[in-house]
């Protein structure tokens, strides 16, 4: 039984670190953490490994954004993993800087990484785990706020939080959906 587990986020140094890449960095710190490397492949970035005796694939797209479906889905073939194995890490404007919510299905809210794996899966039936990022933007500066950095009086609150998705998706992988969600949704 293997996972695969996405980190949602747009390739390229001009995009590191902001907010709209916060499924690279869980991602980025979930493969350090393990002493594992990531390389390139097809359609992203690629890491191999074990939780708990459970192989998983963790994919950083290349593909930016908008086309994430197409590298959800070849992965998914590529790798003969499951829907129901499926864990795709993403930033979430709806959820306060930090907070983290995992959900089993739900719509993409507005968000374009979503939007394409739901149009190329043709379902919205999959894992996702949120990270909240705010919404303190003024109308139409959506792109510019996901799309920058985050402030400096964030960055201790905000890697504390990497580290605790980065502990949300080891135990999604090793102990299923229900007791992840029971253990993290809950935690602010």
């Amino acid at each position: 039984m293997k996972f695969l587990v996405v980190g949602l986020g747009n390739p390229g140094s001009e995009y590191a670190n902001t907010r709209h890449n916060i499924g690279f960095d869980i991602l980025d710190l979930l493969v350090k953490n393990a002493e594992a490397f990531f390389s390139s492949q097809r359609y992203g970035d690629v890491a191999n490994f074990k939780v708990r005796g459970k192989q998983a694939v963790f994919l950083k797209p290349n593909t930016y954004m908008n086309l994430s479906g197409k590298a959800v889905n070849y992965w998914m073939q590529q790798e003969h993993i499951p829907l129901e194995n499926v864990l795709v890490l993403t930033d979430d404007i709806a959820l306060p800087p930090g907070t983290i919510r995992i959900r089993l299905k739900g719509s993409d809210g507005g968000h374009n990484g979503l939007k394409s794996i739901n149009e190329v899966l043709n379902t919205t039936n999959y894992a996702r785990l949120r990270f909240g990022v705010g919404n303190d933007f003024l109308k139409g500066q959506q792109a510019d706020y996901v799309l920058s950095k985050w402030p400096a009086e964030q960055q201790e609150m905000i890697q504390k939080k990497i580290e605790l998705a980065s502990e949300a998706v080891r135990s999604f992988i090793a102990i299923g959906p229900a007791f992840t969600m029971n253990r993290f949704n809950t935690q602010e």
